[in-house]
C-alpha cells in the first residue's frame, strides 16, 4: 500500500518592495509615489516612514522626523513577517536615521537596495541636514546596489557642478569612487530636447540612456518614481541594466500621461497608474 502523501502546493506570493522614505502629504512624491509605482508595476508595497512632511505642489512647509527607534520598529515589523525582495530608500534627513537604515540592511541582508539620495524637493526646498551627507556616503553607499542622484544631488556629493552631457561619464566614475557599486546619474536638469542618463557599474562599464524631453510642468516626484520603479523590476528578478531600462520606460509613460493634467497650483505629479500591470504572483 502506497502511504506517501502528495507533495504540498508551492506557496504563491507577491513580489515585495519596501520603501524607506518620507511621507509627502500632497501625494506626488515620497512613500505615496512609491506605493503608487509598486502597485502599477504589479508589486506589493510596504513602507517604513522616515519623516512626515507638510507639502503640496507649491512647496514644503514643514518636516517632522520620525524617531529612529520607531523607524527601526517599522522595518523590523515588515521584514520579520512579510519579507522583502527589494528596497527603495528615499529621504533620510539625519545621521541617526541613516545609521538605523544601514544597520537594518546589514542585519537582515536586505537584497536589491536602491538609494535615491533625496536632498532637495522639486520646489527647491532643502530636505536633508548638511551633516547627513557624509554619513550617507560612508554608511550606505557600500551597501546598496545602485544610487540614483540627479545632477544637483551629484553636484552636492562631488562638491562641484556638472554642466554638460559630456561631463556625465567622469562624474559617474567619481560617484563610484565614493563607494557606490553602481550609479544612475540623471541628466534631466540639463537643457536641450533630449534627456540623457548614464548608468555606471563597478567593473561593468557605462550605459547611456536617451529619450526626448516631454514638455510639462508636472515633474513632482519623478526621482522617487524612477528609483521605486527600478526597485520593483529588481524585485521580480530583472538584472540592474534591464531594470533601469524598464523603469525609464515606465516613468516616461507616466510623465506623458500626466503632462497636461492640472493638479494644484505648482509642480503637479505624474500619472502613476496610466498603464497598470496585473499583480505579479511568484513561487516561493
Amino acid at each position: 500500500m502506497n502511504s506517501s502523501m502528495p507533495s504540498p502546493t508551492p506557496a504563491r506570493r507577491y513580489a515585495r518592495v519596501l520603501s524607506i522614505a518620507g511621507s509627502d502629504s500632497g501625494g506626488g512624491a515620497g512613500v505615496q509615489a512609491d506605493l503608487k509605482t509598486f502597485s502599477a508595476l504589479g508589486c506589493y508595497g510596504m513602507t517604513a516612514i522616515t519623516a512626515i512632511t507638510a507639502q503640496n505642489t507649491c512647496g514644503v512647509t514643514g518636516i517632522h522626523g520620525i524617531p529612529p527607534e520607531m523607524l527601526r520598529a517599522q522595518i523590523d515589523a515588515v521584514v520579520q513577517d512579510i519579507g522583502v525582495d527589494a528596497v527603495k530608500i528615499g529621504m533620510l534627513h539625519s545621521p541617526e536615521v541613516v545609521r538605523v537604515v544601514a544597520d537594518a540592511i546589514r542585519t537582515y541582508r536586505l537584497p536589491h537596495v536602491v538609494l535615491d539620495p533625496v536632498m532637495v524637493a522639486t520646489s527647491g526646498d532643502k530636505l536633508i541636514a548638511d551633516e547627513t551627507v557624509g554619513v550617507l556616503v560612508r554608511e550606505l553607499f557600500p551597501l546598496v546596489e545602485v544610487i540614483t542622484p540627479n545632477l544637483d544631488e551629484a553636484g552636492w556629493l562631488l562638491g562641484r557642478s556638472i554642466g554638460s552631457v559630456d561631463a556625465l561619464p567622469e562624474a559617474a566614475q567619481e560617484l563610484l569612487g565614493l563607494g557606490a557599486r553602481a550609479a544612475l546619474l540623471k541628466g534631466g536638469h540639463l537643457p536641450g530636447e533630449w534627456v540623457v542618463d548614464l548608468l555606471a557599474v563597478q567593473g561593468g562599464g557605462t550605459k547611456r540612456l536617451e529619450s526626448s524631453r516631454i514638455a510639462t510642468h508636472n515633474g513632482h516626484g519623478t526621482g522617487c518614481t524612477l528609483s521605486s520603479a527600478i526597485a520593483a523590476f529588481l524585485a521580480i528578478g530583472e538584472p540592474l541594466p534591464l531594470a533601469v531600462e524598464h523603469a525609464r520606460t515606465y516613468i516616461l509613460g507616466a510623465i506623458a500621461a500626466g503632462a497636461d493634467v492640472t493638479t494644484g497650483r505648482g509642480h503637479g505629479p505624474l500619472n502613476h497608474g496610466y498603464a497598470p500591470l496585473a499583480q505579479r504572483v511568484l513561487q516561493a
